[in-house]
């Protein structure tokens, strides 16, 4: 499902992604842990073909970025979604339209998004503020915004960049179990961290990273 083949990135701060090999494959849950600046962040882009590698190759849903055209990249954002360590809420939209966003993009029939939205509210908690917007929310309503907004297209892949760094332990341990769930529904889970309790308490396939690269690849 996800193929890295001695992928590297160079950037103009010097800092740089060196020898990525490794596959993940669908329905696995796999860690990416290390330091802030370790390269969690830029390997999760590269799955979303947000970031393409200098040298190497980076495969999802069999199609690689050394030639993939637009159409394509599209085709592979379709079937991921986005967790980000800052919910990243349009502040101008009530919640409705932050979750449903997805879906319109895609030209989806209006009672289909209706329907699925008023699902994944009720899944979150959420249905009450529906009609609110993001700066009526607490810090983790917001969050699970972000989280019904990422599964509001059913995606098969799951990308988390830090989305509990800054929770505390009770909400990390919510955001951590439901990531969890819907790893056991089939998704493939990608989620970046540096926070070792996570790791530990909640253990699976981890690829530690230190400088841009892989220092260990190990599962429980």
């Amino acid at each position: 499902m996800i193929v890295f083949d001695n992928a590297a990135v160079r950037f103009d701060t010097g800092m740089s992604l060196r020898k990525l090999s490794f596959n993940i494959d669908a329905g696995e849950f796999v860690y990416l842990y290390g330091p802030s600046g370790s390269g969690k962040s830029s390997i999760l882009k590269m799955i979303y073909m947000e970031l393409f590698p200098n040298s190497g190759d980076v495969e999802v849903f069999g199609i690689s970025s050394q030639h993939a055209l637009r159409r394509d990249i599209a085709r592979v954002r379709q079937r991921i979604g986005m967790v980000f360590q800052q919910p990243r809420l349009l502040l101008d939209r009530d919640i409705f339209s932050n979750i449903a966003l997805p879906l319109e993009l895609r030209g989806t029939p209006e009672k289909v998004i209706r329907q699925r939205v008023t699902r994944v509210s009720d899944d979150f908690g959420l249905r009450s503020r529906l009609g609110h917007y993001p700066y009526e929310l607490s810090g983790g309503e917001q969050q699970r915004v972000g989280l019904a907004r990422a599964i509001i297209t059913e995606p098969e892949i799951l990308l988390a960049d830090e989305p509990t760094a800054q929770m505390d332990t009770e909400l990390t341990q919510e955001i951590i179990k439901w990531f969890w769930s819907q790893n056991q529904t089939g998704k493939t889970v990608v989620f970046a961290t540096h926070k070792d309790k996570i790791v530990d308490k909640e253990p699976a396939r981890t690829l530690n990273l230190k400088a841009g690269e892989i220092t260990e690849d190990f599962a429980p």
